[in-house]
């Protein structure tokens, strides 16, 4: 094997790289521009050149390089193809055979939030489990199951899109997916808001919240200082929450939950909420599952991608 791996986390906006050594420790990470540009077709060749130019500078080979990890944002499959890539312009490609192809080095590709999930499993939050969830509470909700420390794929590379699992019958606005009622409606970022909208709306309580900015934020920051309705809010994002992995442990059975995103910079009450109605939900023999903060942030999908490619 090579000595170092290098890594790459394709967002939207920008492609952050890495370049790791076998026991996990970054020797360097920067980013580059997506160029979303004529449907993505430079994005393989700008991750492609960002990788020659930094063995230029550190004088290596490809002996040198045990190969590159990709984290894509897609379902991809186990054979490196992605089937769509909305926000990159992307349609059915292989993105294992096209990066090989232009740089002669090994490529191992996956989902983002799964090769996210492999990061904090690695290196994170989740670091000593082997079976485990990770579960990112951001604008929507993404996530990532390991099972005997190997990414659960699925046939088309969808597995662990736990933000889809359908919680609610009577929900009249659709989810991003286009179906109603998924979990990332109520215990995402944007569900806190949509919770505490309607909250607002139904009755005519005192609260923080009636002035300013309305976000996840706001209402957990209200939750910390005391703020009744700002508690009820929190409340029913619990509960959302708690069925939601309560459904996921009953096919996964992890040992830990991994929570991570923007959502679970509140901290300690997000545990709170979650181990709550998780308790109540669940499957008997999932009951202990333990829960934890992510660890990684923003670099868990370098990490991951870096695991891949080690792994393999």
């Amino acid at each position: 094997m090579g000595r170092y791996c290098f890594a790459a986390d394709i967002g939207g906006t920008t492609i952050k790289m890495g370049l790791f050594s076998p026991e996990g420790e970054i020797i360097n990470k920067w980013e580059i521009p997506t160029d979303t540009s004529d449907n993505g077709s430079n994005i393989l060749r700008d991750i492609a050149s960002a990788v020659k130019d930094e063995m230029t500078n550190r004088n290596l080979t490809s002996q040198d390089i045990a190969g590159i990890g990709v984290g894509a944002p897609g379902p991809v499959d186990k054979d490196g193809v992605i089937h769509k890539a909305v926000n990159l312009g992307w349609g059915v490609r292989n993105i294992k055979q096209e990066l090989e192809q232009i740089t002669g080095l090994s490529v191992m590709a996956g989902n983002d939030a799964n090769v996210a999930a492999l990061g904090e499993m690695w290196k994170g939050g989740g670091e000593g489990y082997r079976d485990l969830v990770v579960v990112t509470l951001g604008t929507g909700i993404g996530g990532g199951v390991i099972i005997d420390g190997k990414i659960v794929t699925g046939h088309m590379g969808a597995g662990g899109e736990i933000g889809h699992i359908h919680l609610e019958d009577d929900e009249k606005e659709s989810c991003g997916c286009g179906n109603k009622g998924c979990f990332e409606q109520y215990a995402s970022a944007t569900g806190v808001v949509r919770l505490a909208k309607r909250k607002l709306a139904s009755c005519s309580d005192d609260s923080v919240l009636r002035s300013g900015e309305l976000s996840a934020k706001t209402v957990f920051d209200a939750v910390k200082a005391g703020d009744g309705l700002a508690m009820e809010i929190a409340d029913e994002f619990g509960r959302y929450l708690g069925k939601g992995l309560a459904a996921i442990a009953a096919v996964t059975n992890p040992e830990v939950f991994v929570i991570g995103g923007g959502v679970s910079k509140a901290g300690k009450v997000i545990i709170d909420q979650a181990e709550k109605y998780y308790k109540e939900y669940v499957f008997h023999a999932s009951r202990d599952a333990k829960f934890v903060l992510a660890k990684l942030g923003n670099d868990a999908g370098i990490y991951g991608a870096a695991k891949l490619v080690f792994d393999e």
